[in-house]
């Protein structure tokens, strides 16, 4: 299939593409003979019903320092593309919304992934409480009497931004943790979204498993484990990735979980796993593609794309 795809990403100047799932899939892409646009979300817009962006063909080579070339700026209308990857990192904030907003006037006949509906609708860290019996217990809210008493309940807990990703902003809240009240006050003063805690899990030492699923399947695995010194597993913050199994417990969360996942066109997820509960359901631009195949797993770029032939 010849098919033109926009990509909607952080500059691609910016990308390590030894981890970078975005360029896995680009490059696959490239080796299909697809055409290839490349655009930052801040060069989306829309006026009246069309939706364009000022994009760039973008050829792409895997080699460190000189992965990319990028040709002249023009102004592309997105309705004429056959897909959008819709792949920039958080955070999760209005501009983050309003590209999805932006995007769903051309979805679905061109098709956009993830829907940007969906992605909207579906924020990591509140979309996995749709499924309470598979994650650990978890509090969301603003009131500090009430993460006091949700630390008094569990003793030790995490507490994160609710629309934070890449393990920014994540603290390990100990029983006798003399620093909860300053660290409500600064979380106050930094935004007015709500926080999240959930309860402390020590096999997090062990690693935190991130499970990849491609249209509601699995496809691959990694254990991504913390370092020494902390307690945060993202591989953005020193987290060291290595191959792993799934368990019958990983089986049944995937099998909960991914017709939902079809059901909305999330046709890429990444969910993480801590021992035998789900934390996470990554649906805004979920990595570990790369690593799944260092380790030996399987060419998730490939089957991505095989779903998304199959979609078209």
């Amino acid at each position: 299939m010849g098919l033109k795809i926009a990509v909607q990403m952080d500059h691609v100047s910016s990308v390590s593409i030894r981890g970078d799932s975005t360029f896995a899939m680009c490059l696959e892409a490239q080796a299909r003979g697809y055409e290839l646009w490349h655009y930052t979300p801040d060069l989306l817009s829309m006026r009246g019903t069309r939706v364009t962006a000022r994009a760039q063909k973008m050829t792409l080579r895997d080699i460190e320092g000189d992965h990319f070339t990028l040709g002249e700026s023009e102004r592309i209308d997105l309705s004429e593309m056959d897909v959008v990857l819709l792949r920039q990192d958080p955070p999760f904030d209005m501009a983050y919304i309003t590209s999805t907003h932006l995007l769903e006037r051309v979805h679905p006949k061109t098709l956009v992934v993830n829907d940007p509906r969906s992605v909207r609708d579906a924020p990591e860290k509140i979309f996995v409480t749709e499924f309470p019996d598979l994650m650990p217990e978890t509090l969301i809210t603003r009131d500090p009497e009430e993460v006091k008493a949700f630390r008094a309940e569990f003793g030790e807990m995490i507490v994160k931004p609710l629309f934070g990703n890449g393990g920014a902003g994540v603290f390990h809240i100990t029983k006798d943790d003399r620093n909860l009240s300053s660290f409500m006050e600064m979380f106050a003063l930094l935004s007015r979204e709500p926080f999240i805690c959930q309860r402390y899990l020590p096999g997090v030492r062990k690693g935190d498993k991130r499970i990849i699923l491609v249209d509601g399947e699995i496809a691959g695995a990694i254990n991504r484990v913390p370092a020494e010194t902390d307690t945060r597993s993202n591989m953005h913050v020193g987290g060291t990735a290595t191959a792993t199994e799934l368990t019958e417990r990983d089986r049944e969360i995937c099998a909960r979980i991914g017709p939902a996942l079809k059901e909305r066109g999330l046709i890429l997820v990444g969910i993480d796993v801590i021992g035998d509960v789900m934390t996470e359901i990554n649906v805004t631009s979920p990595t570990g593609i790369r690593e799944v195949k260092r380790f030996g797993g399987a060419d998730i770029a490939v089957m991505l794309w095989d779903a998304i032939e199959n979609r078209l």
